[in-house]
């Protein structure tokens, strides 16, 4: 069990702060967060509301208990993610721009899972 909470808060600690820097310049309406939505298509008012959307979202997974919320926080920030990606890909950016999309998967798959082995670890040890 230690291991697999080792993993699991490593994982999810990268993932939070991958997600955490640009949700808190989204949040704040920086003009850099703005410029690289609206570049893309989409107005500059979705900005903060994506920023405290993440930001929220993020808090709940780092938070211990609410596994419901847990489960749609994990939810909102992979369609997030995945609207992120298709957006660029349509925008016409190429593939150098999708490894941080792959990447950024890869730690909410990671996330995820070892959250649920966690929480089945800790069941049976109970």
């Amino acid at each position: 069990m230690k291991k697999t909470k080792i993993i699991f808060w490593v994982v999810t600690g990268i993932l939070a702060v991958m997600l955490g820097i640009g949700s808190i310049f989204d949040a704040i309406s920086a003009p850099e967060a703005v410029e690289h939505v609206t570049r893309i298509g989409y107005p500059a008012y979705i900005v903060p509301f994506l920023g405290v959307a993440k930001t929220l979202g993020i808090i709940a997974i780092l938070v211990p208990g609410y596994p419901r919320i847990k489960e749609w926080a994990y939810a909102g920030i992979f369609y997030d993610l995945l609207g992120a990606f298709y957006s660029h890909i349509a925008f016409g950016d190429g593939p150098d721009m999708w490894a941080g999309f792959i990447v950024g998967f890869a730690l909410i798959a990671a996330s995820y899972i070892y959250y649920h082995k966690l929480q089945r670890e800790t069941l049976v040890a109970a």
